[in-house]
């Protein structure tokens, strides 16, 4: 099977990116408050339940399904890959941050992207400048020095930390896998097919898990931070598979990495101005450096230019 190549198109492919990185930013908050009243398989079946179901929609007015040939053609093996691992990666990631926090987890997920762009180097042949390996460095060793400081600052719960950073690393992995994969499909189908398919999929996996009777009873506060979060998928996904089709898979897991920053930003107005529903980050200066030097890796890598 021939591998896919970009368009060439990297303004649309970095303004998409963007798009993802602020959509996913403000994401850990509202899966938090979420996560106070439903448990983490109803909250990932109504998500993908809702995205399958205004994305059929969309393709079914504009014409745009999936025609039985396309199909009949489309490697199973490699959707069925997507599928499972995307859905690994949702259950994977919400375990993770009820152990922690959301601008730990949104920091530690970041490891996905950066696979994702390693991965890019092996399977599609992508290349990576010394500018683009200096600056892997450089968000390796903020990665070190954010989770160093956060777990020294912390007096108890350290094996709970310990354990949702675990389970995230192992989303972080499950998101590279199905990233590359998604990738891939891009041959047989457009990006808009390819999300359908992986939405209907994963909310088939999770049915026999969801209790959606409590989805009924919620407050207006929660069930518009459910619906934000199924919203959320379709959007932010829907720009990120759409990214891959103009922009190198390295690239666009560089802009990525720059998720935390929105994150971080996020968590400390919703603390500030709503204390009940978000405990503030106790982020040390060595802390925040790390973060820094995160972001700057990333923008390293997204900016070096490819040989």
């Amino acid at each position: 099977m021939p591998l896919h190549s970009s368009s060439g198109r990297w303004r649309l492919g970095l303004a998409l990116s963007l798009v993802t990185v602020f959509l996913w930013g403000i994401l850990p908050i509202a899966l938090t408050v979420t996560l106070q009243v439903l448990d983490v398989y109803t909250v990932t079946w109504f998500r993908f339940l809702v995205s399958f179901g205004l994305l059929a929609v969309y393709l079914a007015a504009r014409r745009q399904l999936p025609p039985v040939e396309k199909l009949r053609s489309t490697p199973l093996g490699l959707l069925a890959i997507a599928i499972v691992f995307l859905a690994i990666n949702y259950i994977l990631f919400l375990q993770g941050l009820h152990q922690t926090s959301p601008a730990n987890a949104q920091v530690l997920i970041q490891l996905a992207p950066v696979l994702m762009g390693l991965g890019g180097l092996v399977v599609f042949k992508e290349r990576y400048t010394l500018r683009q390996w200096a600056g892997l460095s450089v968000l390796t060793l903020g990665f070190a020095l954010f989770f160093h400081e956060q777990l020294a600052n912390l007096l108890t719960a350290q094996g709970k930390y310990l354990i949702g950073c675990g389970l995230i690393f192992f989303a972080a992995v499950t998101w590279a896998i199905y990233a590359l994969a998604q990738k891939q499909l891009l041959q047989r189908l457009p990006s808009s097919n390819i999300m359908l398919l992986i939405y209907g999929g994963c909310a088939v996996l999770f049915s026999p898990f969801a209790a959606p009777q409590p989805i009924l009873t919620l407050n207006p506060l929660h069930l518009g931070m459910l619906l934000f979060c199924a919203l959320n998928t379709i959007i932010a996904y829907g720009a990120f598979a759409e990214s891959l089709e103009h922009w190198e898979a390295s690239r666009v897991s560089a802009v990525l990495a720059t998720t935390p920053i929105v994150t971080l930003i996020s968590v400390s107005a919703v603390s500030m101005f709503f204390p009940n529903l978000i405990a503030p980050e106790r982020l040390t200066v060595l802390g925040v450096v790390g973060a820094i030097l995160v972001i700057s890796g990333s923008i390293a890598i997204a900016l070096g230019k490819a040989r």
